[in-house]
């Protein structure tokens, strides 16, 4: 299985959440481009954020959130050679 268009911009959408704090959402405007409207949508019919247009992260979006943002931390580190 790979990554889809759909399932990067998912993933992109979850990195954008400060995992800081919990009182911080995010607002995914109707000027947003078309793909990252559709993802948050899909974010939300799967139950990870409170709003179509983004909002807080539930308790799952959280620890996808999470795993999602260890991810591109680990992908943009510049190897360590042994």
């Amino acid at each position: 299985m790979v990554y889809t268009a759909e399932m990067l911009e998912e993933l992109n959408v979850l990195c954008l959440f400060n995992l800081a704090t919990t009182q911080e959402g995010i607002k995914v405007h109707s000027s947003a481009a078309p793909e990252k409207i559709a993802a948050t949508q899909r974010l939300f019919a799967r139950g990870l954020v409170t709003q179509q247009d983004g909002g807080y992260l539930t308790g799952l979006g959280r620890d996808a959130a999470e795993h999602a943002q260890s991810l591109l931390t680990i992908l943009t580190t510049e190897t360590i050679e042994t």
